[in-house]
Parts: structure tokens; sequence; C-alpha cells
């Protein structure tokens, strides 16, 4: 893959230059960020809009918050939307995943830009390192970040279902997957051309998903990798990181049993189960994480039309 350090893409005039009638979109999937989404938009939009005209929209895609995040989001210049509310005929799901699925079907961009919603540290250098290499390059379509994310005075690694999980797996089963320096990242670029390809897992297997069905089809090598430095976010409890990877381990073991590298006697479960100590009490927990998968957009029209 491709790498590249966001510093090579920090003049603005060049990026719109290259960007030429291309339009930008920046999709920013939120569930319950009214600390954070402030910010984030309001960089977007001062740097990145008014000053430059780099990105031509802005998005906000809810999963149904309970705080002000909308509120917020839509007072400092972006245009929010519920992930129920965009294209209702294709029903409505819950998870990050059908937010980014719902973003295709509410914008009409080129290149869309995917920003997590939780980030403390934001900086205009996410949307113009991620975009650099889509616009000055004509033979990527998908570009992805990656950073250290600092847990604590010693961790600076990829995260623990990043370390734990995903990258022993990838080093099982698709080695070639080793090269990306973080799979998880929730911060990423890509081309309509090529995200309409792709199915989207509609909880947390989103991104791991991606990389796989790229490598199945051969894109790796339209793929790049943009150093962003640092990223901090919300830290998330033991119960959320389990949820996280049930879902993202389920998302690879359906890719695995397609790919013919691994057979099971049937379906895959759905509930996530684990134990609580409270005191003298041990109880057993169940979660159902989401784990729904929508296609490919360019499948489903295809499907669509061949049914008219």
């Amino acid at each position: 893959m491709h790498r590249f350090h966001h510093r090579e893409f920090a003049d603005i005039d060049s990026l719109i230059n290259s960007k030429r009638d291309q339009r930008i979109a920046v999709c920013i999937p939120t569930l319950n960020e009214a600390s954070t989404i402030g910010d984030i938009v309001t960089s977007i939009r001062s740097e990145l809009m008014d000053a430059s005209p780099l990105v031509n929209e802005l998005l906000v895609i809810d999963s149904g918050s309970t705080d002000r995040t909308m509120e917020i989001a839509e007072q400092c210049g972006a245009r929010a939307l519920r992930a129920a509310d965009i294209s209702p005929k294709h029903g409505h799901h819950t998870g990050k995943g059908e937010n980014l699925w719902k973003a295709l079907h509410a914008c009409d961009a080129e290149i869309l830009c995917f920003i997590d919603g939780d980030l403390e540290n934001f900086s205009p250098k996410f949307v113009s390192g991620l975009l650099g290499p889509l616009l000055q390059d004509a033979s990527i379509d998908y570009v992805k970040a990656f950073y250290e994310r600092p847990i604590g005075e010693a961790d600076r690694g990829g995260g623990r279902v990043t370390e734990l999980l995903v990258r022993p797996l990838i080093s099982l089963f698709y080695p070639a997957l080793s090269a990306v320096i973080q799979p998880l990242a929730g911060e990423y670029a890509g081309r309509r051309s090529l995200l309409e390809t792709l199915p989207f897992p509609a909880g947390y297997g989103v991104e791991i998903a991606h990389l796989i069905d790229l490598l199945a089809a051969g894109k790796l090598e339209r793929c790049a990798q943009v150093d962003l430095e640092i990223r901090i976010h919300r830290n998330r409890s033991d119960s959320e990181l389990g949820d996280m990877a049930f879902a993202i381990l389920r998302t690879i073991m359906l890719r695995l049993e397609r790919d013919g590298m691994v057979q099971f006697a049937g379906p895959l479960p759905v509930e996530h189960g684990r134990w609580l100590t409270d005191g003298d009490q041990i109880k057993q927990l169940r979660s159902t994480p989401v784990i729904e998968e929508r296609p490919a957009i360019q499948s489903s029209l295809k499907a669509a039309r061949s049914m008219e």
C-alpha cells in the first residue's frame, strides 16, 4: 500500500486545484457526541469550506442521539440527519456502518471522507491528509488513516481490539492486510465509484469488512495510508469493547467462510455473552450487537433493474 504523511498535503490551494469539479463530502457518524461534535464541525466549516472551498458538503449522520449532538452540529454549520430518515424505503438498522452507508444515499459527492465524531484533538489535517492522495493520484481510490493512539503514558499502539483480536486474525488468515497500520481506523476516504461496490456491515465490522473485501477484489494496490500522527478520543469500557470485538469477529468469520478458509456446522450465534461480578452477585449478561449487513449499492441497483 502507498504510504503518505499528512504534511505532504498541507497546501490546501493545491488540493483545490487538483479537485477540479469533483464534489467532496465529509461525513461524521454520531451517537451522543455533544461534547466533541461542535469543535469538529466548526473546524471543518471554517477552515475547509468558508476560508478554502475544499469541502462541498458536511454531513452529520446520527444514530438517534439523546443529547444535543444534532442541535450542536447544525448550529456549527453541518447538515445533521438521522440515519433512520434517509432513504426510508431501505428500512433502518442502528450502528456506525449503517450511518456511513446512508451517507452515500444522502449526498451526491464523488469523494466521501469519513471522520469519527468523538475525536478530542481534531484538526483539518485529518480531512486534507485523507483527501490528498485521492486528489493528486488517480490510481488511488481508498485512503486509510494511521496514527498513534495513546492510552496512558506507555501504550501507544493501535487500540485494544486491534492489537488483541484483529492483528492476530489478519496475520493468520489475511497476511497481506498486515501492511495496514490501523485496520480499524474510523477516519478514511474513498471515491464513490469504489465505495458503492462494497458491502457495509451496519455495526462496528464495517472497517475490517472493507479491507478484506478490497483484498478479495484485488484492489489493495489502489489503497493508501496517511500518517495523521496522534488520535485522541473517548476510551470505551470493557463491555463496549467486548460488543465491538464480537461484531468484528463475526464479520471476519463470515468472510473466512465466504473465502473458503473455514466451514461452520450451522449459523453463527448473534448474542454476545459475558459475566459481571458485583460484590457477592455474579450475573450473566447477554447483548446482541448490530450484525446486519448492507449490500453494495451497485449490487442492489443491478438487482432492482433485473426485477423491472
